[in-house]
């Protein structure tokens, strides 16, 4: 067996870590394996053992857990066969309970770091114990009849004498998380320290979940010391382009929209939901190394520039079904809807840039010229259609009808463009240049 055993800080007037922090910490474990449970509301145990492939090895796992439990305010991370011996490790600050015969480690551990022990330590002290050895020295038989049975039991299960049987934490449908901040923050920057902790929970729990969010919700509580018209809080809403579980980008996304906020009052509380949460399809890792793996992708820059300048100010492409190319593409505030909304793109070729307004261009004996004679490569294209589309003028209702031959032509200088011919009402022709070709 593999048993992790998590410390977090006791707070200032208490013996143990607030509970809504353990609990936070005990959802971020479930990302790694469901057997996860809370000892004695102060540490979380998990086993690993069976996850230990899944994360690319024990000691892979083990550096992971570590360094991001740092993050969460973790102050001691041990590792031990049972899970009592574990919290026991913790308690005393020793990392690696493998290193030496479990035995031999526990008999040097004092006997404050196991609870069914410490319950009992003045009247134990008393008689000469110091250390966990010492009480397992005593007879048995007097120990069950002067202490409760609390005390043989739990040293039997650290030593693994003993199954264990702990209450697995249960995977909440919700996400919703509070965290009390150790200080009053008076800037809203500053929020991002606590908040990112609330991330990680909420990574974890969706990793857990297999799912991603596409909106979250970070509430704050003003200080109790606060002016009338300050208010209870604020909250803020991000919102992504696509579910997602990325930590750092979710972090990146936060901050941009902190930098935007003015607080009315000190802040001493958190609180993070999640409110859309969808199930992600997961994708088998490749053999081969992908040295584009660790790239951002354009929907999440152009997501994070999007909350720093504004939805306005970021556009994207979406099409529509409509020949005429004026009315095939709109454009619309980054990030785009959902994939599945967008309507497919026309087979034929279409330009990649098209002009505000059709530029008429010069024939000689009714050949297309833009920098001298162009050369019509593909078409023609018949585009006929758009009477449904009226717009209002001073002299009436103007029907937004087309009819044109569209082609693809070639220019010594200009390159490739996209062109069309239009036949006017005494039954000549006009070329137009419609767009480029990048």
């Amino acid at each position: 067996m593999l048993w992790a055993a998590l410390l977090l800080p006791s707070a200032p007037d208490a013996e143990s870590p607030p509970i809504d922090a353990v609990r936070g910490l005990s959802l971020w474990c479930l990302q790694f394996t469901p057997r996860v449970a809370i000892v004695e509301e102060s540490a979380v145990v998990m086993e690993l053992k069976a996850s230990v492939r899944l994360f690319g090895g024990g000691k892979a796992l083990r550096a992971r857990v570590e360094e991001e439990a740092k993050d969460l305010g973790v102050t001691q991370v041990s590792w031990a066969p049972t899970s009592l011996a574990a919290v026991a490790f913790a308690r005393a600050g020793v990392p690696n309970g493998f290193r030496e015969p479990l035995d031999r480690l526990l008999d040097r551990l004092p006997m404050s770091c196991l609870v069914g022990v410490t319950r009992h330590e003045a009247t134990l002290s008393r008689i000469g114990c110091r250390t966990l050895g010492d009480v397992r020295k005593l007879p048995r038989g007097g120990l069950s009849r002067r202490f409760d049975k609390e005390l043989l039991c739990q040293l039997d299960q650290a030593y693994g004498l003993l199954p264990e049987a702990h209450e697995r934490v249960v995977m909440p449908e919700t996400f919703r998380s509070r965290l009390e901040l150790p200080s009053r923050i008076e800037h809203a920057p500053a929020i991002l320290f606590g908040a990112r902790r609330l991330l990680m929970q909420l990574c974890g729990w969706l990793t857990a979940r297999h799912a991603g969010v596409t909106t979250c919700t970070l509430k704050w509580c003003h200080d109790v010391m606060r002016s009338k018209t300050a208010g209870d809080g604020g909250e803020l809403t991000i919102r992504t382009a696509e579910p997602m579980r990325d930590l750092e980008h979710l972090s990146r996304l936060l901050a941009e929209h902190l930098a935007k906020v003015e607080l009315k009052a000190p802040v001493g509380d958190l609180e993070l939901l999640a409110d859309d949460v969808i199930p992600l399809e997961e994708r088998s890792a490749s053999l081969i190394p992908d040295p584009r793996a660790g790239d951002e992708s354009l929907t999440l820059v152009l997501e994070r520039i999007a909350a720093r300048l504004g939805a306005d100010k970021v556009l994207r492409p979406v099409t529509g079904e409509d020949h005429r190319p004026e009315w095939s593409v709109h454009w619309q505030p980054a990030p785009l809807p959902h994939p599945r909304q967008l309507a497919r793109q026309d087979e034929l070729p279409q330009p990649n840039f098209l002009l505000d307004k059709p530029l008429r261009l010069d024939t000689h004996e009714n050949r297309p010229r833009f920098q001298g004679p162009l050369q019509l490569i593909t078409g023609p294209h018949r585009v006929e259609g758009g009477w449904w589309h009226r717009v209002s003028a001073e002299e009436g209702a103007t029907a937004l009808n087309v009819q044109r031959d569209y082609w693809v032509a070639n220019s010594a200088y200009a390159g490739t463009l996209w062109i069309y011919q239009e036949r006017l009402a005494d039954d000549q022709t006009a070329w137009y240049l419609q767009g480029r070709f990048a």
